[in-house]
């Protein structure tokens, strides 16, 4: 079995379950630090900044983490846009703090008109009318569409809530315009987070629970995969995709490291 130098891990279904803990993830973890092996919470979560997402994993997960280990969308799109826009660039903003504090940190500028060159939208938990409005009408205009990503539920305790992708697909009816999405299963999270680690492709494995998103990021960048059943995707339908992870487990207690 390949012995990869660094590990990219997925965190809800994959290293816990919402506020409950896996102890298998746990372990994995205390292995790959054991090991002295690498690795990069690299999450779709927009909404919290790296220092809340590893308090939570600290605090309440009992698995020490640092911010330096943790990469959200909301970072991956920040680095996007400064690879790729200037940084005078004025950006509207649908999302929370995380995402704010990612964009703001990285030195842009964010409006709240549609005098923006760019529409940038999360998971917002207070969206209104209004902010729909501004956004629909700033794509209108010309400003570049960008969705820190497109998961269409959040889970909670009552349930599938509404997801970054409900609100995405609102925008999206109203300005006839799709997005260019940043997080899992598309590129520029996985290129962020291979720039943030400075490490190549083949040196590398992408684990999660779900083979829409985590694993789908791995097979899109040529990165091998490890599919963990402790989540959202099922052997049963895992049998009935073309392109199958590198590797399944049914509990990261049974992956060597």
């Amino acid at each position: 079995m390949t012995h990869y130098k660094t590990y990219f891990i997925d965190l809800d279904g994959t290293i816990y379950q919402g506020k409950t803990q896996y102890p298998s993830g746990k372990r994995f973890i205390q292995r790959l630090q054991d090991a002295k092996i690498p690795y990069l919470f690299v999450t779709n979560n927009s909404t919290k900044n790296p220092i809340d997402v590893a308090n939570n994993l600290t605090i309440n997960h009992d698995i020490p983490t640092s911010p330096n280990q943790v990469y959200t969308s909301a970072m991956a799109t920040a680095d996007y846009l400064s690879r790729h826009m200037p940084l005078n660039t004025k950006i509207y903003v649908i999302g929370e703090i995380g995402l704010v504090e990612a964009l703001t940190t990285a030195g842009f500028t964010i409006v709240t008109d549609a005098s923006a060159n760019a529409v940038v939208v999360g998971l917002d938990r207070q969206v209104t009318y209004q902010k729909l409005e501004i956004a629909t009408a700033a794509i209108q205009a010309g400003a570049k569409f960008i969705a820190t990503n497109v998961d269409t539920n959040l889970p909670t305790e009552h349930g599938l809530m509404p997801g970054a992708g409900a609100i995405i697909a609102a925008i999206q009816t109203a300005t006839q315009t799709d997005p260019l999405v940043i997080a899992k299963p598309e590129s520029p999270i996985m290129t962020g987070a291979l720039k943030r680690m400075a490490v190549k492709k083949a040196d590398v494995i992408m684990v999660g629970d779900n083979y829409s998103t985590d694993i789908l990021a791995g097979i899109n960048n040529n990165i091998d995969t490890l599919l963990v059943y402790s989540g959202v995707s099922t052997p049963e339908q895992i049998k009935q995709v073309s392109t199958k992870p590198t590797h399944e487990v049914l509990s990261l207690d049974d992956w060597t490291i």
